[in-house]
């Protein structure tokens, strides 16, 4: 892991002084990426940065920027797990690979199949080629999304950067907000790829490979998420053992300590079981979130699980006078805009565990892949409660929409609120609606209004459609960079086994009934946990990890919201804070829980706060350079 970033032009004939120190301050603005050394490569027309977090290959001391004897320069953020089969294969086809690390099997890999090469890499990564024969930039990004990279053109310069904090490092211009991008933030939590919150500055989707030369910028899929797309059959438990225990093999397979993540429930059960058995002389810590608020907590779960399984146990408190600092910090390294609240418990944890290992194994992507959110349950149960009588659902609605406030964690008042509502709508647009940040209503009271954007997607079945939805846009764009942003804040890499691209595959083909059936998710993978787990555990109700968001901002985060809410900068976006306020008032006495809306807002106004301190600072370091001595 680490971080990579570049700046470069396709004119041989331009000025390129400028890019060493452009590269520069953007590897230093990602140097929590990166503490095992930096390295920045200038030839011609290109200079290329990327620094370090030491996961294979100890003894090599250089960084995954490799250039190899045509010129082709090569940086890579992430780990190439097939890089053993690909450099043996390379090497019967004679090219020699003098380097030890995963990264340096690339270069030959991209000679020997060209554009096609990024179809053999498995792993995660975001990675850049600079190809001088081609005269041309390629950006590319891993299946599942687990890496980020955005890039950006401008006066003939292209920049890209793993982070957008680093792409704005040296920026001499105030970039604007792009006023798309930040509807789309306010629907969802997070800024859908190509998008990001400024014009102009781009990230990479899932699976895609970018090309940019002098005809301007491609775009290629080089993998389509096989969800909805492959023929389902019965599922084999056997089958699955096999693909199961060697992703988790795989992602273990490195030269430093690891350790896992481990809640009370069932994914990240599993994959601390299986880690176990698959490494059983490995030593292995398990940290553990928790919440003084009882139904949040899964400290006693989680640490009967790692008793059971012979794993030490650490628990780390997080308490609601961690969110403001936290937050603050995260934008400010890293530029993210991202509303999940579970970022700032995920940094804290990842803080914790940095002390000890420098990569923890967690269970992303089981829920996406396997059928475990309660919205699964509502796609599946949809059509038959559209099927009842008018009358039969207008009672049912109203006795939904009595229901009081809970605080709890799995509130089943909150779960049915939401079941109740866009049943008039396909499944999927149903699905949005249930899981939107701030819902049109209260977009509609915030002074705002979200254009229509008809989205087309293929005619799926219900359950397809969702599946495939979170898994192309809300797991790589908010789960996998809460996750990578939290981790790598710390110099942790965080691996998550059930986005191994064999087990994605798998997980395709299982029916909808291997995935959810009657009031029961995760169909399949529970009969299969059973092998490695009790029954308790296997059993146990979904919980996932929640912050207790409504009761902290009634107090005693009350005041901070109050004074975030109320910053002028909503105002400048279109955003009424006086009707932001009165939702908080509203939150505060009951009337309704508003928790995400705020924590949206919330979010929305430090990182305003960010951009605008990150820009008016660097002007006023171009215009004290470029101010004239005195003596």
């Amino acid at each position: 892991m680490c971080g990579i970033c570049g700046a470069l032009t396709l004119d041989p004939h331009a000025d390129t002084r400028g890019f060493g120190p452009t590269v520069r301050d953007m590897l230093a603005a990602m140097a929590h990426r990166g503490p095992n050394g930096g390295e920045i490569l200038a030839r011609g027309q290109a200079v290329m940065g990327a620094n370090r977090l030491a996961i294979r290959g100890l003894g090599d001391t250089h960084p995954p920027l490799i250039e190899d004897d045509s010129g082709i320069i090569v940086s890579c953020n992430g780990e190439i797990d097939n890089h053993r089969e690909l450099r043996s294969w390379l090497e019967q086809r004679g090219h020699v690979i003098d380097r030890s690390t995963d990264v340096a099997v690339i270069p030959a890999l991209y000679r020997e199949q060209g554009l096609a090469f990024v179809e053999s890499l498995q792993g995660v990564f975001a990675l850049a080629i600079w190809d001088p024969r081609q005269q041309w930039l390629i950006l590319a990004r891993d299946r599942a999304g687990e890496r980020h990279l955005y890039y950006t053109i401008a006066d003939g310069v292209i920049r890209y950067a793993s982070e957008l904090a680093a792409l704005n490092a040296n920026s001499r211009h105030i970039p604007q907000l792009d006023a798309d991008a930040l509807a789309g933030y306010l629907g969802s939590g997070f800024c859908s790829a190509p998008q990001s919150p400024f014009v102009g500055q781009y990230k990479l989707r899932p699976a895609e490979l970018v090309i940019i030369d002098r005809n301007g910028v491609t775009q290629r899929r080089y993998w389509q998420c096989p969800l909805g797309r492959t023929r389902q059959v019965a599922p084999r438990r056997e089958q699955f053992d096999t693909v199961f225990r060697n992703a988790v093999f795989r992602q273990s397979d490195i030269d430093v300590d690891y350790g896992v993540l481990l809640s009370g429930g069932v994914d990240s059960a599993l994959i601390t079981a299986v880690a176990r058995s698959v490494r059983p002389h490995t030593p292995l810590t398990a940290y553990c979130i928790r919440f003084s608020e009882t139904s949040f907590d899964e400290g006693e779960p989680a640490a009967r699980i790692a008793r059971q399984l012979g794993c030490a146990f650490v628990p780390v408190l997080v308490a609601a006078q961690d969110l403001p600092a936290t937050l603050s910090d995260l934008i400010e390294t890293t530029g993210e805009l991202l509303a999940d609240p579970a970022w700032i418990p995920l940094a804290l944890v990842t803080r914790r565990a940095a002390q000890d290992v420098r990569v923890l194994l967690s269970g992303e992507g089981a829920d996406e892949l396997f059928g475990g959110y309660p919205t699964y349950l509502g796609a599946h149960w949809a059509t038959l409660y559209a099927a009842l009588p008018e009358a039969v659902r207008a009672t049912f609605r109203g006795i939904v929409q009595r229901l009081p406030v809970s605080d709890r964690k799995v509130a089943i008042s909150f779960l049915l609120k939401r079941f109740v509502q866009g049943q008039e709508l396909d499944a999927l647009a149903r699905h949005r609606l249930w899981t939107a940040s701030i819902q049109p209503g209260l977009l509609r009271r915030l002074g705002l209004e979200l254009r229509a954007m008809p989205e087309q997607h293929e005619a799926l079945a219900p359950l397809d459609a969702v599946q495939r939805h979170d898994f192309e846009r809300s797991l790589p764009e908010a789960l996998m960079a809460k996750v990578d942003r939290g981790g790598m804040r710390h110099a942790l890499e965080v691996r998550a086994p059930f986005l191994d691209q064999n087990v994605i595959e798998f997980a395709a083909t299982l029916p909808g009934r291997a995935r959810v059936q009657g009031l029961t998710t995760k169909t399949f993978l529970k009969h299969y946990a059973l092998r490695y787990l009790p029954r308790s555990v296997v059993n146990r109700r979904k919980r996932g990890l929640s912050v207790p968001l409504a009761s902290w901002l009634r107090e005693p985060l009350f005041d901070w919201a109050r004074s975030r809410l109320a910053n002028s900068r909503l105002e400048e976006t279109g955003i009424h804070t006086d009707a932001a306020l009165r939702l908080l008032a509203e939150h505060q006495s009951r009337v309704s829980d508003h928790s995400r809306a705020l924590w949206t807002l919330i979010v929305l106004s430090q990182w305003l706060d960010w951009a605008a301190l990150r820009h008016s600072d660097q002007l006023d370091a171009s215009e004290t350079a470029s101010a004239p001595c005195t003596g």
